[in-house]
């Protein structure tokens, strides 16, 4: 048995990882040092995706382009719902409510 104090208060003070668990918790494990994550949650050297990963490319959902579209149509849906809704307060009907 040893007689020295262990120093633990600067690894208790440090930043936390914060990735989710699986039960939804978040990490506890302290970040690494120049990072927002653990060694486990992509803090590690060589972690993550391998440059120009054709993986990442498959279905382009989360392109830029894809992304702007998306949010170009939600515009437009948003204007012709406050139209519609503004003709229905005019009492402005449709050819097919005639």
């Amino acid at each position: 048995m040893s007689n020295h104090r262990r120093n633990a208060g600067p690894m208790l003070a440090s930043p936390r990882c914060g990735a989710k668990t699986r039960c939804g918790d978040p990490c506890r494990s302290p970040a690494v040092k120049g990072k927002k994550r653990c060694r486990m949650h992509g803090g590690a050297e060589g972690s993550g995706a391998p440059e120009a990963n054709q993986n990442a490319r498959k279905h382009g959902l989360f392109t830029g382009d894809a992304i702007a579209e998306r949010r170009q149509i939600q515009a437009l849906l948003g204007e012709a719902r406050k139209l519609l809704e503004e003709m229905k307060r005019a009492g402005i009907q449709g050819r097919a409510n005639k």
